[in-house]
């Protein structure tokens, strides 16, 4: 089991990238617009630096619904190896099966 301090941060995160996703991605598009001045582009590169660090979604860990772990986690199934293995074994996970030859 994870800390709960680490398994509430990366919640906060999640929370923050929700918030800022619309103003992110208007700032961005600014950024990415051919038509736009030079001045533009530089005021809407300082608003995106001056956002939360946090709001960013590559700061956001995947982590495993049961035990909070952060590494080794399939983003299909939400679950850590260990978990989903153990979840395999019960027949929890349609349409997956221990490999066996």
């Amino acid at each position: 089991m994870a800390k709960s301090s680490m398994i509430n941060r990366d919640i906060k995160r999640k929370k923050l990238v929700a918030k800022y996703a619309g103003k992110r991605a208007d700032l961005k598009k600014i950024i990415a617009s051919t038509t736009a001045s030079y001045e533009e582009k530089e005021a809407a590169v300082i608003k995106l630096q001056k956002l939360p660090r946090d709001s960013s979604p590559a700061r956001v860990t995947s982590r495993c619904e049961l035990t909070g772990r952060p590494r080794g986690v399939y983003n299909k199934f939400g679950l850590g190896r260990n978990k989903l293995r153990e979840a395999t074994m019960r027949g929890d996970v349609p349409g997956l099966r221990k490999a066996s030859w």
